[in-house]
């Protein structure tokens, strides 16, 4: 007997099985065995089963000794009531350093590929429903995110057990209706709360845009940070951003930009996105190419270039007038641009969606987002009795945070 599978038989408690991938450096560790049954009737209420009986596990697959603080995962649900009516195949909640999110775009990409991938029912009981499209050589698996379908079109192989993904190709998704809520907010800063870099200027203007969930979108310049995203200097931008996350997530002007209808519940704004349209790895199939940084969840760092925001910025773009239905453009994190590859591309595919929930009868757009997403390990996690550090999981913030 080997010693995974001794401790698997020992360990006190469920294994959790995961599967690890990563998006342009952006990790998504997908739990597919393991998780205790959730008994909510829709995703929402799944989530929220989640969130007030499970956090510890969230924390425990994601944070250290096992994870670390910038570590996303995706917790395969495979019943929930838009599986049950047929719109779509399987259900997801995307997990975060600070809780459950609604809707996350690298981890969409990577998991669309492992739902391909997968043959075993326990894990995807619908797999045998989805069908490959011989003309394009994909497969489409409907997803359901707690913000909507999310319809996924993996490309695919031909190989003698049948289809498997294909990672030369892009994989990507057809986004829920977006739409800006703002297209310029002005936000005073306090002076107790001003940045050197903001020199004596007193206020800023922000984008607030809806792509799953809600961003904050604002140019590097606006902050002051005039040597842009081309050479950026983290310990300098950190906490620049740290400081106008939390403001902004009590400013009310913000608060009320980032209200959804009251049947779907999303409870926070998620993220400050800085873009410079400046700098850019740039594709040949597209018409041009823009950077961005973003802080999300509990100041945690994308290293993708964050597709729902890609989402996010196509729709605030296209209110703007800067964007027309059918432009290619390429996204890039910090990473795609170090290594010259990993852009996203967006691209808006459908406009003047009109729907109840879309606040106020605003126009939303539908956005295609490709991205490549790759396999970079398995992992079966358990808990020895008696050990109570990785229990459920901790971080060296919260250690220090106690510790003072």
């Amino acid at each position: 007997m080997d010693l995974a599978h001794s401790l698997d038989n020992e360990s006190a408690g469920e294994v959790i099985r995961c599967i690890d991938m990563h998006t342009t450096g952006e990790p998504v560790r997908i739990v597919y065995a393991g998780f205790p049954a959730l008994t909510g009737e829709t995703l929402l209420a799944q989530r929220e089963q989640a969130l007030k009986q499970y956090d510890h596990l969230r924390r425990r697959i994601l944070l250290e000794p096992r994870g670390h603080y910038d570590m996303y995962g995706a917790i395969i649900r495979p019943s929930t009531e838009l599986v049950e009516s047929e719109e779509a195949h399987v259900g997801v909640l995307y997990a975060h350093n600070g809780g459950f999110g609604t809707m996350c775009g690298h981890a969409t990409l990577a998991l669309g590929r492992f739902l391909v991938d997968t043959q075993d029912p326990a894990v995807f009981p619908k797999r045998h429903e989805l069908a490959v499209d011989p003309a394009s050589g994909t497969v489409m698996v409907n997803l359901h995110a707690p913000c909507g379908i999310v319809r996924v079109t993996v490309p695919v192989v031909i190989t003698a057990k049948g289809e498997k993904s294909d990672p030369s190709r892009p994989v990507s998704f057809l986004s829920p209706p977006a739409y800006a809520t703002a297209t310029q907010l002005p936000v005073s800063i306090p002076p107790e709360l001003r940045w050197s870099q903001l020199g004596d200027r007193d206020a800023i203007t922000i984008g607030v845009s809806y792509g799953g969930t809600y961003f904050a979108i604002v140019d590097v310049r606006e902050l002051g940070l005039e040597q842009g995203l081309k050479e950026v200097d983290l310990d300098l931008v950190a906490p620049v951003l740290q400081t106008l996350k939390a403001y902004l997530n009590t400013h009310p002007d913000f608060l009320a930009a980032c209200q959804h209808p009251p049947d779907k519940p999303l409870p926070y704004p998620y993220a400050v996105m800085v873009v410079d349209s400046g700098v850019g790895v740039r594709p040949d199939d597209v018409e041009g190419t823009e950077a961005g940084l973003c802080f999300f969840a509990d100041n945690q760092i994308d290293r993708s270039p964050t597709g729902s925001c890609v989402v996010a910025r196509m729709a605030l773009a296209y209110a703007k007038g800067e964007r027309r239905r059918g432009q290619r453009w390429a996204y890039n994190s910090l990473v795609s641009n170090h290594f010259g590859t990993g852009a996203f591309v967006g691209g808006i595919v459908e406009t003047g969606v009109q729907q109840a929930a879309i606040m106020s009868g605003r126009e939303a757009v539908v956005v295609r987002v490709e991205g490549g997403a790759y396999y970079t390990g398995t992992s079966s996690f358990i808990v020895e009795a008696g050990d109570s550090t990785s229990h459920s999981g901790f971080s060296m913030k919260s250690v220090m945070t106690s510790s003072n």
